[in-house]
């Protein structure tokens, strides 16, 4: 199931901040990151659990091995010219190619403008960059000594998502579902998303790097319990009503 759209007939402001953070993202991706091809930028920073955990700033080459020993492969890593911890910051707007830009671009485009609109400009980038860092450290929590680079702005959009479907559970979501094309309520789309992130982060056995499903659980987790507090004086929109 994969959302494509959603009803924005309630919209009453232009959601200045969603639309910039999707510009960041993309003009970090493309001329910072060279496209992901800039592996000192890359290196510099992304997030490091090992970096954060121990106060260290690892650069060079470093083996990655399961917990068996067994060595899956090699890593870059890069000095950084800024304190490893400000990394929770730079590596919300990076990302690993083409499809995980597009992927996180998109459900961002669909979820965070009726976040905004709710909430209001200030309080939206509050929001999404306080559920980014605590997406960030729950992945850190869950692997301490993990030297496997973590960028992507999908914790912060989890955090958007659980939002999302704390506020608007009944707001028609447009997806199509496996090859057709339908309607069904945020709670149902969202529900399943988290759903899945459940289930393939339990059985998640990959050492070697991959989707950061911890991220994504801690990120639509602080969503859920933080929107009712950025929402304290906000009526509702036209829709709602």
């Amino acid at each position: 199931m994969f959302p494509i759209g959603d009803d924005n007939s309630d919209l009453v402001i232009t959601p200045y901040v969603n639309y910039a953070f999707i510009a960041l993202n993309v003009l970090v991706f493309v001329f910072l990151q060279g496209l992901g091809g800039n592996e000192w930028f890359n290196g510099a920073f992304s997030l490091i659990p090992k970096e954060v955990t121990e106060g260290v700033d690892l650069a060079g080459m470093y083996d990655v091995k399961s917990s068996a020993g067994k060595v899956l492969g090699s890593i870059s890593h890069a000095d950084s010219p800024l304190p490893v911890y400000f990394n929770f910051l730079t590596s919300m707007f990076m990302h690993g190619d083409f499809m995980h830009l597009g992927g996180n671009m998109l459900f961002l485009w669909i979820f965070g403008d009726n976040i905004e609109n709710l909430i209001g400009h200030i309080r939206f980038a509050v929001f999404f960059l306080i559920c980014g860092f605590a997406a960030a450290v729950a992945q850190v929590v869950m692997g301490p000594d993990s030297i496997i680079p973590m960028v992507g702005a999908s914790g912060a959009i989890s955090g958007v998502l659980g939002g999302y479907v704390l506020l608007f559970p009944n707001r028609k979501v447009r997806a199509l579902l496996f090859r057709f094309y339908t309607t069904i309520p945020a709670w149902m789309a969202l529900g399943f998303w988290i759903g899945m992130q459940l289930f393939l982060g339990y059985f998640n056995t990959s050492e070697g790097g991959g989707v950061a499903y911890a991220a994504h659980i801690g990120g639509f987790a602080a969503g859920l319990v933080l929107i009712k507090l950025f929402a304290l004086g906000k009526k509702p929109r036209r829709y709602e009503q």
